[in-house]
């Protein structure tokens, strides 16, 4: 028995998020099935995180058990012959002894990107937000660094959320402006459902100047969802990458780079 690592871009789109559903596409199905076909065996696969309806991955990562026999070169051109258009997998590799790709993971990284113009793209549409409103980036950015450190997000959750416990760490927000778009960074241990999109939509409040930069603060202090504000959309959010200890190989993006010394005391 063999452990197989894969690192997975999705367009989210059209899918209603990453875990298995019977009634509705989802991106974990479309893959083992593509990945059965070369194992010529039912292959169950296990991800670093779950992403939600219409969220997007430049590089989801995650682990298969196989008794098949093949190259790292079936895994990944082989399997992409048998994926839909808006699934790839970009690169594959033998896992080492004790890797999962949920729970060996240590940090996660997201992107979530606003459109901000009087405008909406036609070519853009369903990857970034649209935000007509002009947002104050510098603003955000100094309003983000409120949520660095260890922190009860309970302000930052879905009501709905099944996680024990509400806190985090989060390693670093960075935002700021290229051009028309506003671009929001961010890495912690993990995520809460909808905090990503939560934070989005508290920073944009306050970028559009309908909230003050101490309100990031404020929030954390009061711990009640129902003051957070608006989650923004789904559409502008992907997850860009996974952080793992140097032994188990796994290629880094180099955004992580920036995580404090802390956040790789298991390298």
């Amino acid at each position: 028995m063999k452990r197989i690592v894969l690192g997975i871009e999705y367009d989210g789109s059209h899918f209603y998020g990453w875990q298995w559903q019977v009634q509705h596409r989802n991106v974990q199905d479309v893959l083992q099935q593509a990945l059965s076909k070369i194992a010529q065996h039912p292959i169950t696969v296990q991800c670093a995180g779950r992403t939600d309806t219409g969220v997007h991955a430049f590089e989801q990562v995650v682990h298969f058990d196989t008794t098949a026999v093949r190259s790292l070169e079936a895994w990944h051109r082989g399997t992409n012959t048998h994926l839909p258009p808006d699934v790839r997998v970009i690169w594959a590799q033998e896992a080492v002894s004790d890797f999962h790709a949920r729970y060996s993971a240590i940090a996660r990284f997201y992107r979530y990107v606003i459109l901000n113009r009087a405008t909406p793209s036609a070519l853009s549409h369903g990857q970034t937000t649209w935000c007509p409103l002009p947002l104050d980036a510098e603003k955000m950015h100094e309003a983000a660094q409120s949520l660095i450190g260890q922190h009860d997000f309970t302000s930052f959750r879905a009501q709905g959320c099944q996680s024990k416990s509400p806190c985090r760490r989060m390693y670093f927000v960075d935002v700021r402006r290229e051009n028309e778009k506003v671009i929001i960074e961010l890495s912690a241990n993990a995520f809460l459902h909808h905090m990503v999109r939560n934070i989005a939509g508290v920073l944009m409040a306050i970028g559009a100047g309908k909230q003050p930069v101490s309100w990031t603060r404020e929030l954390l202090d009061v711990k009640c969802r129902k003051l957070g504000g608006v989650t923004a959309p789904p559409d502008g959010l992907h997850l860009a990458g996974v952080y793992y200890p140097e032994h188990y190989g796994i290629t880094k993006n180099p955004i992580f780079n920036k995580l404090p010394a802390d956040a790789r005391r298991f390298d």
